[in-house]
Order: C-alpha cells, then structure tokens, then sequence
C-alpha cells in the first residue's frame, strides 16, 4: 500500500505511541451522541461513564429478591446467597445486593445509584459478540445496523468529519475508550470516529515526551514514519496531555483493572477535559462454571468481580468528589446479557436474558426501578429473567435528562420513541420530574383471566392514556405476540390473547404506558 492510501484510510483511527498505566486509550472525535451535549445547553459540561461487564453478568445474584427470597434458594440451591448475608437497601425491604457490593451499597445510602431491575430486549441473542453489537448499535435483535447510537448523531451534526477537528470551539476528543478494542458505538455512517492511543510505554512517557527509540533498520525507519504521521494527525493529544498535567493528586484506588482505568477517566476529567463520553471496562463474567465456592457462596469468582466493581466505582466517585468533579458525571454499568434464573451443576450460570443496570452519580434518583423479577415455582434450565425495561430506555433517558437532548434528537438517534425512566434529577436540565410514584404506580396494571388457560385467556389492562403497548414473551425472552399497541384514552380495557399455536408453558405480559410498566406471569396448560 502506498503511504498516502496508508494515511487516507487510517487517519480517523490512528494510532499514538503511548500508555495511560498500562492501559491502551482510544480517544474518538465527534460522535452523534455527543453533539447532542453541545447543542443542548451553552454550559453543559456533563459527561457519562459507562463500564462494560465482559461476558453476561449474573445480576440475579447482584441484586437478589429477598421479597422472593424462597423461590431464589430454591431454584438455585447450590449458589444463592444466604439471606442474612445480603446488603440491605436504604427505604427498600423487597431488594438485597451481593455483600462484596459495600462500595455501591455506601453510594445507595448516600443517594447516588439507582437500580434499573430486568433490562434487556425483545428476543434476546444469546451470542457474546451478536449480543454485545446489539447493544452498543441500539438495533432491534432481528436488525443489523452498521452504525453505533452515538456515532449516528454524528452524522447529522459534523457533516465531513474529522476536517476541521480539534477547533477552538471543540479542542478536546469528545469520547474515550480505555481499552484495546475501539468500540462501535461511535462507528458513523461513513467513518469511525475513533483515533486510538496505543503503545507498550506508560502513561507518564506521554506527560514527559518520552519516546521509545526504534531500531536502525528498514522497518525502524517506516516505524518512525507512522509515529510522526500518528503525531501530526492526533491532535487531541496534546489536550489529554494537558487536562492529566493538571491533577498532581488522586485518591487511592483498588489495584484491579478497572481501578486503574476509572483512575485515569477522574483524573482526565478533573483535569478539565471536556470528553462528554468514557467507555471502560472489565471481563469474565462468563461464570458457566465455580461462579461460587463451595461452603461459602460470598466468595468465589463471581464475587471477586463484583468486589472489584464496587470498589473501583466507589474509589472513582470519592476521587471525583475530592477533585470537585463529581457534579460532572453520571456512570453506568451495562453486561451483553443475564444468566438463566436456574443454576447449573457446575455451580454456575448459563447465558440468559434480562438482568439488572446500575446507574451511578451526584445527580442519579435513589431508588430500584421496578419489581423482583418472576421467578417460576418449578424452574427449568430454560427459564430467563422477562424483561421489564428496554435497555434503549435507559439511553433515551440518560439523553435526555443528563444531556438534554430533545425528543426529535432522540428518535433519530435510537430509531423509535423508547419509554423514559426517572434516573437522573431534573436539575441536571433545569427541568421538573415527577417520578417519586413510578413503581407505586406501577401495580394491579394488568392481570388475565383464566390462568391457567388452555388455548385463549383475557388481559384486563389500564392506561392513563397515550401510548399503551402489551408484549407477550416466552421463558427464552422471545416476542410471541403484541396484543395491544396504540394510541389509547385513559381507562380499563381488554384484549384477548390467543395462544393455540404455542406449547404449554409458562408466558410473560409485559404492559407499558408511558414510564410505567409491569409483568405479568400466565400458564398455559394442556388440555
């Protein structure tokens, strides 16, 4: 290949020869997503952290039903939690967390998480990599699309990216990956937005201009030309050098991956960079197999990662505060999938559906959004956590109540209009919310009689008017039928779901009306 189509078809990803503690960074210009930051408001500087568990994280036992607690021992006997054991939730007797979870236990109580119970997707893809773009497009499971939820807003807001960037008005990288994989989420319609840092040196050989020197051969010489080509076109190092040279102190921080990674986003952060977007994360959550050890299920692998999330979140929001930076951020955590509500006889957990998020920040609503997910009397290893919430409404929201992003804004960039969820203080937009009643509110929404039924059984459902939609899924977490989606007066109604062309089982009626939702757990029988 020539140099010149070398550097034509490289120049939007390339990369820099450095470290930040051992860790690759990839540093990505304007994405979709956060143009929509620098629009809505003059002054917002928010920023949004999100952390990738690796693998399909068991969020059934991270967040465990102690209002179901008996069906939970009992359809996983051999890794529940014991009960006088969990972490119990200020203002909340239904929900436990993981005893490993003391960092984000101490966060809860000071009113910075809320929990997002059974997020998933319609049909869920239980495929690492198939899952995962899934996620990070924000398409529908039977859906491919090229482009990622962020980088798709780019291309309605930075025609002709990346000419022109860094510029006076956008002199920082917009988005950071900490990690050796750019992800498509900022991937655009015709270009990934992407420039990556990648070298075996440290992150101080950056800060100090330290080079490392490249053998006096052919190869040396082509090496040398790539690094002064990566340095001529990254600009956007010399502001991350900048913003890190500005914090001379942090907290201590757990040694674990993901504390080191989070301690290079607070310290960027702090140091004035206005990146709107951070991508982290950590891996192996694929726990199939000792996801406990035996005698004792708080230890073992799976607490050991969830140990290190706590930790690492808590290390990160106490530095944040003490850099008096933390106003500025909002974190996420976000897994390809949940496990199967029954355990295997490895000790372990299978690929499921639905599992839980945590959201994280000085200006997150304290709460669990949502209900203990159903857990079947007599469970199969085929059974999956129904999905009660979108894992695109928790975008929607995060855009629109931290960024400010408006509706318009938010079809376009997640293709649909998606419930919104009361996660974040409508401070954060100069807004008023009202989502104090969103759970209470959320009960007797909808029932079914007769059930048990054999091939027909009716929904009795209300509405408060607008946008009511009921969803019928399988144990696999796959859509069987959509009885209702319309437009609709506030009242009571019914609807009939026919159901002669499925199998006996159990099924899942999920009803949406606005913020409110809720499931609904029907039998099937044979004749």
């Amino acid at each position: 290949m020539k140099r010149r189509d070398f550097l034509k078809n490289t120049v939007s990803a390339a990369i820099l020869p450095t470290f930040m503690n051992g860790f690759a960074v990839k540093a990505f210009g304007s994405s979709s997503l956060l143009s929509a930051l620098e629009s809505a408001s003059a002054d917002n500087d928010h920023v949004l952290v999100m952390i990738q568990l690796v693998g399909g994280n068991d969020g059934l036992n991270m967040v465990v039903p102690i209002d179901l607690y008996d069906k939970y021992q009992a359809i996983r006997p051999n890794i529940a939690i014991p009960q006088g054991k969990l972490l119990p939730l200020v203002n909340n007797v239904k929900t436990g967390i993981h005893p490993a979870m003391t960092g984000v236990q101490q966060l809860y109580e000071e009113g910075k998480v809320c929990i997002i119970q059974s997020v998933g997707y319609p049909s869920p893809n239980y495929s690492h990599f198939r899952a995962t773009d899934i996620w990070v497009s924000g398409s529908d499971a039977n859906e491919i699309v090229e482009t990622g939820w962020g980088g798709r807003y780019l291309d309605t807001q930075y025609p002709g990216y990346p000419d022109g960037y860094p510029n006076d008005d956008n002199p920082d990288p917009l988005a950071i990956q900490i990690g050796s994989i750019v992800s498509p989420a900022f991937q655009g319609a015709n270009t990934n937005t992407g420039i990556a840092i990648s070298s075996a040196t440290d992150f101080y050989n950056l800060l100090d201009d330290v080079v490392d020197p490249v053998p006096n051969t052919h190869a040396g010489v082509e090496l040398a030309y790539v690094r002064l080509i990566a340095k001529q076109t990254n600009k956007f190092s010399d502001s991350i050098k900048k913003a890190a040279q500005n914090v001379t102190s942090q907290s201590e921080y757990p040694d674990t991956q993901l504390g080191r990674q989070l301690k290079i986003v607070a310290r960027l952060v702090a140091g004035g960079l206005k990146t709107r977007m951070y991508m982290v994360s950590m891996g192996f959550f694929d726990t199939h197999a000792s996801q406990t050890q035996g005698g004792d299920n708080t230890t073992g692998y799976h607490a050991e990662l969830l140990k290190e999330l706590s930790e690492g979140i808590k290390a990160f929001m106490d530095d944040l505060t003490k850099l008096k930076a933390s106003r500025r951020v909002v974190g996420m955590t976000f897994s390809e999938f949940g496990r199967r509500i029954k355990s295997n006889s490895s000790m372990g957990t299978d690929h499921g559906a639905a599992a839980p998020m945590i959201v994280f920040g000085d200006y997150v609503q304290q709460g669990v959004l949502g209900t203990s997910p159903d857990i079947p009397d007599s469970g199969s290893v085929a059974d999956n956590t129904p999905m009660q919430y979108d894992f695109r409404s928790v975008y929607a929201s995060l855009l629109e109540q931290w960024f400010c992003v408006d509706n318009t804004t938010l079809q376009s960039i997640l293709f649909k209009d998606y419930q919104r969820l009361p996660i974040v203080s409508g401070i954060a937009c100069g807004t008023i919310t009202g989502i104090d009643d969103v759970n209470n509110g959320s009960k007797g929404l909808i029932t079914n009689y007769p059930n048990p039924f054999v091939d027909t059984t009716t929904l009795k459902y209300k509405t408060r008017g607008g946008h009511t939609m009921i969803q019928i899924f399988d144990t696999m977490g796959r859509l069987v039928g959509v009885p209702v989606n319309n437009m609709m007066a506030g009242g009571e109604y019914t609807a009939v779901f026919d159901s002669k062309k499925l199998a006996a089982g159990i099924y899942y009626a999920r009803l949406q009306n606005g913020v409110f939702q809720e499931v609904r757990s029907m039998l099937k029988v044979k004749v």
